[in-house]
């Protein structure tokens, strides 16, 4: 039975239209014929005149005979160069003709997507330029360009009257439906007028006919929404969800199916729930007038379908009978069918699965524990900034800690995480993409510098997209050509860079233009980034609380420590956890919404009036100006609380005017209706975010409050103050007095030094990378072996499969290829005398190594632990030979032969910041060992030899001044002072270094000009 759209007895909400409705047209303006002129001129010139124009100015250019080798032996002369330019002009020509050819036959039929020319890039989209502006004098359509998939379209006129009220501030179809109107014009009017059908119901048409509606062509800026037809013929926007499910996976006229409620087609037909009503609709009864045969065969085709898929699928596509009932059961149908789309075992789903990466869901993950937090593997640009942020806070800790100590170290190893700390770590190696984010900055700052030279203001950007590491920058408005190398994308308001040419940037000294990008999500391969301070109002996101506060958590933790930005305020309110830890400089927790909104109203006025002062119209305009370092940093709100009466409305007033202040809103809300919301999203329990008025449907990126917790506990635990009190000591980072789990408690692994512990097998890799006690492996597996073992030897405490993975194959791996190398470097390192692997698993599925296998690194600390901690700290003979011998083991920087493009993973790490404060140690004890004895030229020897490895080391520097000052030659002392001087640079000399030259040399500034 074909459904119904209206009662028998009709009504005003449901008028019953028996004749096809025109679609509304767009009258013709004078600027329209004129186009129309121009591109009749260009078109009659470029496909006839041109080869008239050759046929008569040269003529045949080919040769008349077959080639021989005299011919080829001819001079070249200006004729022949001639011919030869003349037959590359008409296979210019040929091609463009091609292309015309092409977008004509796409325009005549209707729908689907114009073909590719091979090879005609800039041909084809000029042809495609020239017939849509002559065929628009007799269409409605102003655009036939093909839009980026999936990318949205342009930002203006995207509002019909009929819009929801709510979306009247918001730039129409920022991220709209995928356009693929490669159609004529003319084609799809007439189309749209005649889009009625035969539906084929047997003759049980009893309660009405099926009403059917056509999704329309382009109109100006203005694409199609689903949304916007609920809005228009349902009443309500958010009723879309019916239109999609009457019609999922229902084969259309070009022979696809709509199978995302963002992605529809012009040319495309939609039945209509049963309640629909509006002039667009139309109904097909038997002999319906003024419809041809073809599209009556197509609607009937399309009626069939749906019958079908109602026989097939029973009764859960729901709405199948009247109307009454069938909203709520489509839109809990549409809840339940996204989880299945998400799951790991189904591949054709739209989430973001790390598919070439071991995956979690697998079998043996659960008797292993490989699950590591996918919504951190799931975010390599939020990965990465958390990983570089880490990177520093541990790199500052280790600088402080060596800073603060006094006659020994107090913590050269940060805590080892365990739990789920240690899992979210794992997971943000695995997922970080820190070669992304360097990219994504130099393409920003690379753009602002070349805009900056052409004297052009920065444009105003409300999004980017990244595709297989392509950039898209989506404009509020066209700003003419972008320079080079970006290119215009598909149409005036989209900026394209190729990750090729954005790998040819070099870092310049210029601010950060939009440090408001925030991830979001993704749709299929494509990530989208929003630019939080460019929104006109305030940017609402409703859903469940939980669901909200993982958005939350994750666009701050994101804007905190993204590597595109400079400086940045974030002022978060109404958060449970406390993120602060993650960027004490940037973040900022207030405790109400009045204490916020009494900030934002100081920050607002000051604002203004420092704009109005330097004569700029925006922030934008600033950054590209003389103060872009100093003013005019974005200051983004994350309020997850919704506001409630004169809040709301203050808070709205706040934000009208916030984007050209640099100002960003982003507010919770329970009923999804916020004042002065410009844009509106929801997350879903699935993970999904919509934007329907936007035309959005993405995989949310969220940081769930575990990941939170487990996130926050890393930094603190980073942080140099923490342990103070708690038996951390010189203990190299142990701390005997924590009971919470959440860090290690013991000190990093040590060796046995005595000729009883000689290791089974021993690898040297501060220096040259050397392995004794194992044959080197065959073929070209060789490297990749090698740094598997590098990499298991600097994590004594374990490694993850998927960050050994990630690690080795960071463009990603699939589990067979990973556990391969696993079973080789397995069976590569042998077995103990007990049969035991030396290579191994521990409980929770990491890998780890026998402590037969040893590397120099961990016999450098075993030693220095040794000599300070150990035997030698009571025996003064036993700690001069092991810091000695210590010294010796140090013949250059970690891996210093490693080959280029390997061994990425080291960017991670702190080993960099490690290796030389532990040589620095060394030295300054070992020289301390011989000053206590008055062997002053032995002490400068061992400080000079550590100064090869860590030559920044202002500790290093004030030793060996005072050990050089012992031995009594102020010439031998100045010489010191004019090294340091020079090595220094513009920095200057250490305020305490300084202090120090001027009690052990009052005369060290003028003796530098002597000395050099």
């Amino acid at each position: 039975m074909a459904r119904t759209t209206s009662s028998s007895t009709g009504g005003p909400s449901a008028p019953r239209n028996r004749t096809p409705q025109p679609l509304p047209r767009r009258r013709r303006t004078f600027g329209d014929f004129v186009k129309a002129f121009f591109a009749f001129v260009a078109l009659a010139a470029l496909l006839f005149g041109v080869p008239g124009a050759l046929a008569y100015a040269v003529g045949w250019p080919l040769p008349g005979g077959a080639p021989s080798l005299d011919w080829l032996q001819q001079e070249i002369t200006v004729g022949t160069f001639i011919n030869v330019l003349t037959v590359v002009v008409w296979l210019a020509w040929a091609q463009f003709t091609a292309c015309v050819l092409v977008e004509i036959k796409a325009a005549l039929s209707g729908v689907g997507m114009p073909g590719r020319v091979p090879g005609a890039g800039g041909s084809q989209i000029l042809a495609r330029q020239l017939v849509a502006a002559l065929l628009l004098v007799g269409a409605t359509a102003a655009s036939f360009a093909p839009g980026l998939s999936q990318f949205g379209h342009s930002l203006e006129g995207n509002q019909k009257p009929a819009s929801a009220a709510s979306a009247q501030q918001t730039p129409g179809g920022l991220f709209g439906q995928e356009q693929q109107a490669g159609s004529a014009a003319s084609a799809i009017a007439e189309q749209a007028e005649q889009a009625a059908a035969h539906a084929d119901g047997g003759g049980s048409n009893k309660d009405g006919d099926t009403k059917y509606y056509r999704i329309q062509p382009p109109e100006g800026r203005h694409h199609d929404s689903m949304w916007e037809i609920a809005e228009r013929h349902l009443g309500d926007g958010r009723r879309y969800k019916e239109i999609y499910q009457l019609n999922k996976d229902r084969e259309q006229p070009d022979g696809s199916k709509l199978s995302e409620a963002s992605l529809i087609r012009p040319g495309w037909i939609m039945e209509m729930p049963a309640d629909a009503h509006g002039g667009e609709l139309v109904e097909m009864p038997d002999e319906a007038p003024k419809v041809s045969q073809d599209v009556k065969e197509q609607i009937s085709d399309y009626a069939k379908s749906g019958d079908q898929a109602k026989e097939q699928g029973g009764g859960q596509q729901g709405g199948s009978g009247s109307g009454s009932g069938s909203g709520s059961v489509d839109r809990d149908t549409a809840h339940i069918t996204i989880p299945e789309q998400q799951r790991p075992s189904e591949g054709g789903g739209h989430g973001q699965q790390e598919a070439p990466v071991a995956s979690s869901g697998s079998s043996e993950s659960d008797s292993s524990s490989f699950g590591l937090p996918e919504a951190l593997i799931g975010a390599p640009l939020l990965a990465a900034g958390l990983l570089g942020a880490l990177g520093r806070r541990r790199r500052h800790a280790l600088w402080q800690s060596a800073m603060g100590a006094v006659g020994g170290r107090r913590g050269m190893e940060p805590p080892t995480p365990t739990g789920g700390a240690a899992d979210a770590q794992d997971a943000l190696l695995v997922g970080a993409d820190p070669e992304g984010v360097r990219l994504l900055d130099l393409s920003l700052r690379g753009l602002a510098a070349s805009l900056a030279e052409e004297s052009r203001a920065l444009p105003t950007v409300y999004a980017a997209w990244l595709s297989r590491g392509d950039l898209h920058l989506q404009l509020a408005q066209p700003a003419g050509r972008p320079p080079a190398p970006w290119q215009l994308g598909q149409d005036q308001t989209f900026w394209m860079l190729a990750r090729t040419d954005a790998e040819q940037y070099e870092d310049v000294d210029t601010a950060a233009p939009y440090p408001g990008l925030v991830s979001l999500g993704t749709l299929d391969d494509s990530r989208l980034l929003l630019n939080l301070e460019a929104v006109p109002g305030v940017v609402s996101l409703s859903g469940r609380e939980a669901d909200r506060a993982a958005v939350f958590a994750s666009v701050a933790a994101e804007l905190a420590t993204n590597g595109w930005s400079d400086r940045m305020t974030i002022t978060l309110v109404g958060f449970g956890q406390d993120l602060t830890p993650l960027a004490p400089n940037r973040l900022r927790h207030l405790d109400d919404i009045e204490a916020l909104i009494e900030t934002m109203e100081a920050e607002t006025r000051q604002r203004r009036g420092a704009l109005g002062a330097a004569g700029h119209d925006s922030v934008l305009t600033g950054r590209t100006g003389p103060a872009q370092h100093t003013r005019w940093a974005p200051h983004l709100v994350l309020l997850a609380a919704e506001p409630a009466g004169d809040d709301a409305v203050k808070l709205a007033e706040l934000a009208a005017d916030a984007s050209r202040l640099g100002i960003g809103y982003l507010v919770g809300t329970e009923s999804g209706d916020l004042p002065g919301a410009a844009w509106e999203m929801e997350i879903t329990r699935e993970g999904k975010l919509l934007a329907p008025l936007l035309g959005l449907e993405l995989e949310a990126q969220s940081l769930p409050e575990a990941q939170q917790r487990a996130v926050v506990e890393l930094f603190v635990d980073a942080d140099p103050g923490q342990g103070e009190g708690e038996g951390r000591g010189a203990g190299f980072g142990a701390g005997s007095g924590r009971t919470s789990g959440r860090t290690g408690a013991n000190p990093p692994f040590l060796v046995d030094v005595t000729e009883q512990g000689r290791p089974a097998v021993y690898a040297r890799l501060v220096g040259t990378y050397e392995i004794i006690g194992l044959e080197t492996p065959d073929g070209e597996r060789s490297p990749l072996m090698h740094e598997a073992l590098a990499l298991l030897l600097l994590h004594r405490e374990g490694v993850h499969p998927r960050v050994l993975a990630s690690a080795l194959w960071p463009r990603g791996v699939t589990e067979d290829v990973r556990d391969a190398l696993v079973d080789r470097l397995r069976e590569w390192l042998g077995t103990e005398p007990d049969g035991s692997a030396r290579l191994r698993a521990d409980q929770s599925g990491r890998l780890t190594l026998a402590k037969s296998v040893v590397s120099d690194l961990d016999v450098l600390r075993s030693l220095y632990h040794e000599a300070t901690q150990g035997r030698g700290a009571n025996s003064r003979a036993v700690r001069g030979r092991m810091l000695t011998d210590a010294l010796v083991l140090v013949r250059g920087p970690l891996l210093s032969d490693r080959p280029q493009g390997r061994y990425a993973w080291l960017t991670h790490e702190i080993i960099d910041a490690q290796l030389p404060l532990l040589v620095a140690d060394i030295g300054l004890a070992l020289s301390e060992f011989h000053l206590e004895k008055g062997r002053s030229e032995k002490a400068i020897e061992a400080l000079n030899a550590s100064l090869n490895s860590a030559p920044g080391d202002e500790r290093l520097w004030n030793e060996l001044l005072r050990a050089t000052h012992e031995v009594g030659d102020p010439g031998r002392l100045q010489q010191v002072a004019a090294d340091l001087v020079a090595r220094s640079g513009a920095r200057g000399v250490p305020p305490r270094t300084e202090a120090l030259l001027d009690e052990l040399l009052p005369a060290w500034r003028s003796g530098l000009s002597a000395v050099g």
